[in-house]
């Protein structure tokens, strides 16, 4: 819905005849101006996960004879920030525009006030294409009494290009001069007046993603289902994993392309979702489907990990560079190359593997095995095949209560057991994963809970998952250092300098006693942690504990 200060209208008459209408449905008490009419091929952005549009923003790639911009507004069409497209960029500007490549990242927009204002939004995210169309916008100025320019109208007639070609309603904008929206606001009132034009309901944003099949928001990396709790454990379980497969495959096309490295966290989240289910609840789905199973998503999980290490190492780099004190930044070059040969090689592996039979057939049989695993249960009256099992509900306090005891337990024994230098790694570790199969079951079964108590839940568990993985991403990175450091030195002769080698290999060694003071702060955090998780007492508010629980 367009605010108060930009209103937005559908027309229902020929694009040729909407100036003269407009100026008709205005008179007396405005003249209107025509400005400018031009061709314009237009394609609209956003990142996989919606980032724009959850901050209210839309982004535009806009081109035309001899001229082209990137135009951002709000989703309620008012103009934040408008960029031409610069000539001889490799990317993006001038005829080159009508060549761009879209998805891209953020570095594929020229360095000014629309990339610093993208970049806390987007992030490390590409922006997509969502639709495309193409038609006449033509430009036109609304007049008083006095001659003084008093609002701008846009008039937007155009066809969608792609994924859909069709028809889009014309739309005209009305915008004031700063100073004059009143007088605006009384030249909306009066077109609002008027015959064929109908005040926006939605905004020009939404009709577009209509006519493409889209709507905002339609990919999300959280689970979100709604189970009801009398929904029987089976049903409700494979619904979860459907869920989860559904994001698997909606990232794989990605992934393959290596459009951004969100792609790949999102597909393993969603794998270790679907490991974590089948370990904590594989019992409740038909017999055996489990036990089919977890071999193969424990192999899809390995396939992916090499290469996601790896898009953590250099995606972080720069803030590696920044901790460096002794060191210097260019230093640790050749350690970038390192790693970028490496994920190369890494990446190649990963392609194949989803390339391969054994991805495609895995995802077909996961699917039609769940298919079948979802269906309700025959009506009262029929025979069964077997008994019914439990509900969801029912299930769900039972194996949420049990990991949230299996948390407590082993992180009662580090916190009062550690040794004088504070708990092995292993342990912390094997805590960290008690604590992510936890949190993944309040994320499967969430829907059955009220949902502050909810989010408090989640909020106490995050603080202990924060401290055991700042601890346990310093231990990994420590060992990876060091596997690094042995893989440079056994390169082949000629491959660097001895020098540039030993500088790097120094920087990388005083990165290492960095980490390990990361390390040692996070262990000794992690008792203060635990006990502030184990204090809230959170799972009893969800009514899933009914008093303290017990190692």
């Amino acid at each position: 819905m367009a605010t108060a200060s930009c209103r937005e209208f559908v027309i229902d008459h020929v694009a040729d005849e909407v100036p003269q209408r407009i100026a008709a449905a205005l008179e007396p008490r405005f003249r209107v101006v025509q400005e400018t009419r031009r061709h314009t091929r237009q394609v609209w952005l956003d990142t996989f996960d919606w980032r724009l549009h959850a901050a209210g923003l839309v982004l535009r790639q806009m081109t035309g004879p001899g001229a082209g911009e990137l135009v951002l507004t709000t989703c309620a069409g008012e103009t934040v920030l408008s960029q031409p497209l610069a000539t001889g960029s490799t990317a993006i500007g001038g005829p080159a525009a009508r060549r761009a490549r879209w998805p891209a990242l953020l570095s594929a927009i020229p360095d000014g006030p629309l990339r610093d204002r993208l970049g806390p939004v987007i992030e490390v995210r590409a922006l997509l294409p969502l639709a495309r169309s193409e038609g006449t916008l033509t430009q036109l100025r609304v007049l008083d009494d006095e001659l003084k320019t008093v609002a701008r109208i846009t008039v937007e007639a155009a066809s969608q290009a792609q994924p859909a070609s069709g028809p889009l309603p014309p739309r005209l904008l009305i915008t004031p001069v700063r100073g004059y929206s009143a007088a605006a606001q009384r030249a909306a009132r009066l077109l609002g007046a008027a015959d064929g034009f109908a005040p926006g309901t939605e905004p020009a944003f939404a009709a577009v993603l209509a006519g493409a099949g889209r709507a905002p928001g339609d990919y999300t990396d959280k689970v979100g289902v709604t189970l009801p709790p009398s929904t029987p454990a089976r049903q409700a379980l494979a619904t979860v994993l459907l869920r989860l497969a559904d994001t698997i495959e909606a990232n794989v096309g990605f992934v393959l392309r290596d459009v951004d490295a969100e792609f790949l966290h999102d597909l393993r989240v969603a794998v270790r979702r679907t490991r974590s289910a089948l370990k904590l609840a594989g019992d409740a789905l038909p017999a055996g489907l489990a036990d089919r199973f977890a071999p193969e998503f424990k192999w899809l999980g390995d396939l992916t990990t090499p290469t996601r290490d790896l898009d953590v190492y250099l995606g972080g780099f720069g803030q590696m560079t920044e901790r460096l004190r002794a060191a210097g930044p260019g230093d640790l070059e050749p350690f970038r190359a390192h790693l970028t040969a490496r994920r190369l090689a890494e990446r190649r592996k990963l392609v194949r593997g989803l390339r391969a039979a054994r991805f495609t057939t895995l995802m077909a049989d996961w699917r039609t095995a769940l298919a079948t695993a979802a269906k309700p249960p025959r009506p009262p009256g029929r025979k069964r095949a077997g008994p019914a099992g439990p509900d969801i509900a029912t299930l769900a306090s039972e194996r949420i209560a049990r990991a949230y005891r299996r948390v407590a337990k082993r992180g009662a024994a580090i916190a009062a057991d550690g040794p004088a230098g504070g708990p092995p790694a292993e342990q912390m570790h094997a805590l960290r994963k008690r604590g992510k199969e936890l949190r993944y079951l309040l994320e499967f079964f969430g829907s059955l809970y009220e949902p502050t108590a909810l989010r408090r839940a989640v909020k106490d568990l995050k603080g202990l998952q924060d401290c055991l993985g700042d601890l346990q991403d310093a231990d990994v990175q420590q060992h990876a250092l060091r596997e690094f450091a042995v893989q440079m030195v056994d390169q082949p002769p000629g491959s660097g300098k001895p020098a540039e080698l030993a500088a790097t290999l120094l920087a990388m060694g005083e990165l290492t006693a960095l980490l390990h003071v990361q390390q040692d702060r996070a262990r000794a955090e992690m008792a203060g942690r635990f006990a502030e998780f184990a204090r809230a007492g959170s799972l009893r508010t969800l009514g899933i504990l009914p008093g303290t629980a017990q190692a």
